[in-house]
């Protein structure tokens, strides 16, 4: 409860009346590097830096003029990519995006007709919870508890392996998954001698008649993954249903394998690291530093890719470097890294985040 002294404090108050009071952003927040200690047993936490902005990145125009995206390299699950000209805050923000908010489909629920393997059903339903998905969740709907599973918001797999008994043990993997594009195949109840038999979804088309897929089946993103394993005798027979949803719900919806990102690293030689240490340099890190001849048989030391410094501090170890070599991180430069799980290539899942955290950055306007 408040009393009328605290009321009477805070109806007078004035920060300006406090003359200690600093005005401005601090310097730690103004710097634009990180810079690490020259003493590597006291520069364990140098490398972290204070999350602020400065006074100039929160100015729009700024933000228009220094933001940019470099794409180092691309391929069908991989990306590697630098944001310039950005706070810590966002980067973070786009990777906890990645990982909880996109969409993608997932297997939520086993219906076990069959199982004499030595994986119990709730095990194995789990683990056929977590094989990626290869297919475009934007091309369906969110079941909710009120809707039927359908052909727009279902894909139903049908697994059966049995091993015969005169085999050897049988490896049970995704390629085994089949798509039933005309959904479930497992009766729920047969409604009567007159009607159709009911099964566990109501497709009214088959989904490999649609566009979208007539071309393009539905599998699993990897076919190699190993379900179970099934001695002579043994069997499984089962479906998978999957449907939409995100990773915040849980771990099999998120899209990626991993997102991270860390800071630019900046590496500086404060004098000629020449001959004798020049090689030793080279040596200790030589994905980072290089040699450059100089001619009558001198060799220095030259700094020839920063970015793969992985601030292991060994090259400032040597007493003979330690003065000689500088390592830091660029502040607002980040080299961010997307792997996806095969649903969705990783630059569309970096895009699809760009629009949630711009559909989020609207609500909160709207609601100012």
């Amino acid at each position: 409860m408040v009393t009328k002294e605290e009321k009477r404090f805070a109806k007078n108050f004035n920060i300006n009346d406090l003359p200690d009071v600093p005005t401005g952003l601090p310097p730690h927040l103004q710097q634009t590097r990180v810079v690490s200690k020259s003493n590597p047993l006291t520069a364990n936490a140098s490398y972290v830096p204070s999350m602020g902005v400065d006074d100039d990145s929160v100015k729009l125009g700024n933000f228009y003029e220094n933001f940019k995206v470099d794409v180092i390299s691309l391929t069908e699950r991989d990306m590697e990519f630098d944001m310039i000209g950005i706070d810590a805050a966002f980067a973070n923000a786009f990777r906890r995006i990645l990982i909880a908010e996109l969409p993608t489909m997932a297997i939520e629920k086993v219906l076990i007709a069959n199982n004499t393997s030595v994986i119990i059903d709730e095990v194995l339903a789990h683990r056929m919870g977590l094989i990626p998905i290869a297919a475009d969740p934007r091309l369906f709907e969110y079941l909710s508890e009120n809707d039927q599973p359908n052909e727009k918001n279902t894909i139903v797999f049908k697994l059966h392996v049995k091993c015969a008994n005169n085999k050897t043990r049988q490896q049970v993997l995704t390629s085994d998954l089949k798509w039933l594009p005309n959904g479930s195949e497992l009766l729920k109840e047969s409604g009567g001698s007159t009607s159709k038999p009911k099964t566990y979804t109501s497709f009214s088309c088959s989904q490999d008649s649609l566009p979208e897929f007539a071309n393009n089946p539905i599998t699993p993103s990897d076919l190699q993954i190993l379900i179970a394993k099934l001695a002579p005798g043994q069997e499984i027979e089962l479906e998978a249903h999957a449907v939409k949803g995100i990773g915040k719900t849980h771990a099999k919806w998120s899209p990626v394998a991993t997102a991270w990102y860390r800071m630019h690293p900046k590496v500086d030689l404060l004098g000629e690291v020449e001959d004798e240490l020049a090689e030793r340099l080279v040596k200790i890190c030589p994905k980072v530093f290089d040699i450059e001849d100089m001619g009558k048989g001198k060799k220095r030391a030259i700094v020839a890719q920063p970015r793969k410094c992985t601030m292991s501090k060994e090259c400032i170890r040597d007493d003979d470097l330690i003065e000689l070599v500088d390592l830091g991180s660029v502040k607002n430069h980040f080299i961010f890294n997307i792997e996806s799980t095969g649903s969705l290539p990783p630059d569309v899942l970096f895009t699809e985040a760009v629009k949630i955290l711009e559909a989020k950055c609207e609500t909160v306007l709207k609601e100012l």
